[in-house]
């Protein structure tokens, strides 16, 4: 009972985390009416979180493995609850982007030690596969409803509500984290207290970030993050105490689920963001009717993440499962490259929403693998890459796949095609893509990863 507790806290502050993701966005424009938002001003109500979250994630999983991953769970949910409450009473854009920008915080410390919680928790692997099904499935299922919850707030009550709902699921997250999680020792700062290394890395991917999310700087940003991240990566060959330990990337699982979740989470932005686009601006659906329309999706994920995933992972290994979960998802990207002008649902669009289901094997699998080679003193810094990885690639996604789609379709129009066929044409490329992008995660999952094995020491 202690340790299904501490699953249900666990996957409710993961829950949380991938809500606030996305429920913002619906709510943009109410929020600008009664906030006096310029255009230019409001996409900080998104990328105030999101980059903090994206840049924090590996220092907040190496600090949670040297003070204490329940530690740092407990502070990131405060931290996060408190800025919740801010965020809903902002009667000022600044306001609100501060409150934004210590959400972010917030996730970032409280999210990137859960899956090392976790893993310390469920020792043996079959039931570490059912933990990580069930965790996999409330990070899917929030990404799927953040956008329908977002509309319903918005409308039946009014914008504030979107953060408010935070703060009593917040505040019982935190008490019951105290009950349920068990007490754990930090090794202690002086065991990886890396100042330089820390400041390269946060720096390095927050400015990363930034440079992707706002489309500013170019390839000047750009080319400094490469340059402050490769300088962090000297450092970790060459420090006595590094952030990362060179010995996590050594295993051939961690490194290999870590890419294939990028490329994964970067193919995946073409359904979660572009197919929710192209029923609203094509087809000419509302954001509660494209959240309906969209439920089967999040239905067959949850049904086969909580059903399916563990007893298959528990028979045939997590790295068998993933080639066929990330074959699913290649097959309904190939499905949607084809998407026609007027889309029939259940003939264009339902046969991708029961493939997308392949997410609930290729989530888990990935969990488990990124996990597998993680001792118990490098379980925090485990979990903050792989996060960091997932936000990687959602950039990826969004510089990559919405670039694509805007490109073609200025193309086509300029050309003198209707709006709605160059809105289509330019998803259809961004489709293709996701498609390319899943299927080179496919090879990765079939030539890199090995029987689990701990990291060499």
């Amino acid at each position: 009972m202690p340790r299904l507790l501490a699953l249900a806290v666990l996957s409710t502050a993961g829950l949380m985390t991938i809500l606030d993701g996305s429920i913002v966005t619906v709510a943009m424009p109410a929020i600008q009416h009664d906030l006096g938002f310029t255009a230019a001003e409001l996409s900080w109500t998104v990328n105030a979180y999101l980059i903090p979250f994206g840049g924090l994630l590996l220092l907040a999983g190496r600090l949670g493995d040297l003070v204490g991953r329940r530690a740092l769970f407990l502070t990131g949910n405060a931290v996060f609850t408190a800025a919740s409450l801010l965020a809903g009473l902002a009667g000022s854009p600044a306001t609100l982007i501060a409150a934004r920008f210590l959400q972010g915080v917030g996730s970032a410390l409280a999210s990137a030690v859960v899956l090392g919680i976790l893993v310390t928790i469920y020792t043996e692997p079959g039931e570490r596969a059912r933990a990580i099904g069930i965790f996999s499935f409330t990070g899917a299922a929030g990404a799927s409803l953040g956008q329908v919850l977002g509309g319903v707030l918005t409308d039946t009550l009014s914008w504030p509500w979107i953060f408010f709902i935070n703060v009593p699921i917040g505040a019982a997250t935190v008490a019951l984290a105290l009950v349920a999680l068990p007490r754990d020792r930090g090794a202690g700062l002086s065991a990886g207290a890396d100042v330089l290394g820390a400041l390269l890395v946060t720096a390095g991917l927050m400015l990363g970030i930034y440079t992707i999310v706002t489309e500013s700087g170019g390839p000047l940003l750009g080319g400094v993050s490469v340059l402050l991240l490769a300088l962090f990566a000297v450092r970790q060959a060459t420090a006595t105490a590094p952030l990362m330990p060179p010995r996590i990337l050594r295993s051939r699982n961690v490194s290999g689920a870590n890419l294939a979740q990028m490329l994964t989470v970067a193919g995946m932005f073409g359904f979660q963001v572009m197919v929710a686009l192209y029923m609203q601006r094509v087809l000419g659906y509302g954001a509660l009717e494209t959240g309906l329309a969209m439920l089967p999706a999040a239905v067959g994920i949850g049904v086969v993440s909580l059903l399916l995933s563990a007893p298959l992972t528990e028979r045939f290994g997590a790295r068998l499962i993933l080639p066929a979960g990330l074959a699913m998802l290649a097959a309904a990207m190939v499905w949607l490259a084809r998407i026609p002008v007027r889309a029939d649902y259940l003939t264009d669009l339902l046969p991708s929403m029961l493939l997308i289901s392949g997410a609930g094997l290729v989530l888990p699998a990935l969990a488990n693998l990124g996990m597998s080679g993680a001792s118990d003193r490098d379980a925090g810094l485990a979990s903050g890459l792989f996060n960091t990885t997932q936000q990687v690639g959602m950039a990826i996604g969004v510089a990559v796949l919405a670039t694509l789609a805007a490109t073609r379709a200025d193309g086509l129009l300029a050309l003198g095609e209707p709006v709605e066929v160059a809105l289509t044409g330019g998803y259809r490329l961004a489709f293709t893509a996701s498609a390319a992008l899943l299927a080179t995660a496919f090879v990765i999952a079939v030539v890199v990863p090995r029987k689990p094995a701990p990291v060499p020491h």
